[in-house]
């Protein structure tokens, strides 16, 4: 009937605004940090002159969290944050102990060629194993390299999960969700 049909093309005007004003909250949110993250890597890009630490990756954290989660669009940022989900579990045996886990994970320095290398953790058995992260696993994979290399690498993983995450979303609308 006609009055069905008017009340929900009425709902579904209800859902388009509200999804409309949660990305322009999102938006809000993120362009800011954007900023902040821009000027951060204009004065920190290689050879990096300080360490972000905590408080800046648990800023960012929250920041997009809460906006992925307030914009309704917690899937796509699932996608964006692969490579940090990657690194939790191939991380995991070391970080509850089930192997031995040092107090450093990050590569060594070979000080006459400029290259990192892959860490290593010695066994009470005397085994060697390289410490278990996403940054000592594509040392491995790619081989020894300068910090700039392996940045340049790593954030093209990176931004390959967030267009893949772009692409996904685009993909999927209007089918799920």
């Amino acid at each position: 009937s006609a009055a069905a049909e008017a009340a929900a093309l009425a709902q579904g005007d209800v859902v388009g605004a509200s999804m409309h004003d949660a990305h322009i909250f999102s938006l809000c949110l993120t362009a800011p940090f954007l900023a902040c993250t821009l000027g951060l890597l204009a004065h920190n890009w290689y050879p990096s002159k300080v360490f972000v630490g905590d408080t800046y990756t648990y800023f960012a954290g929250m920041t997009l969290g809460v906006a992925g989660i307030l914009g309704h669009f917690s899937e796509t940022l699932v996608l964006f944050f692969l490579p940090q989900i990657a690194n939790f579990l191939y991380s995991a045996p070391q970080l509850f102990k089930l192997v031995p886990c040092p107090r450093h994970r990050l590569p060594r320095l070979d000080i006459d060629t400029g290259l990192l290398h892959p860490s290593f953790v010695t066994q009470e058995e005397g085994e060697t194993r390289v410490n278990m992260n996403l940054v000592n696993l594509f040392l491995q994979l790619l081989g020894p390299q300068t910090e700039r290399t392996l940045c340049l690498a790593m954030l093209t993983l990176q931004a390959g999960c967030c267009a893949a995450g772009f692409g996904v979303r685009a993909i999927l609308t209007g089918v799920w969700k």
